[in-house]
């Protein structure tokens, strides 16, 4: 019966690993999208459903298009 009972610890810590490695991937991800910006447009429109209800939502291409263009004419906070 002892052999039931490693077994069964066994399973827990390779799934208790699995699940840290997973939760771990996806703080990996998140953080690689926020530093590439991927996940500011559902920040964007969070922020206009709680604060501005009934200003129009962009779509995807036309909220980069005027973030890209608000960055070009406004270089501040970039380096170059």
């Amino acid at each position: 019966m002892s052999g039931n009972g490693a077994s069964a610890a066994a399973g827990g810590r390779r799934a208790s690993s699995l699940a840290v490695a997973a939760r771990a991937w996806r703080a990996f991800v998140w953080y690689v999208k926020s530093v590439l910006g991927e996940n500011d447009y559902e920040r964007y429109v969070a922020h206009l459903r709680a604060h501005h209800p009934d200003a129009p939502v962009p779509t995807v291409s036309a909220y980069w298009r005027d973030r890209y263009a608000r960055e070009d004419a406004h270089p501040e906070g970039r380096c170059c």
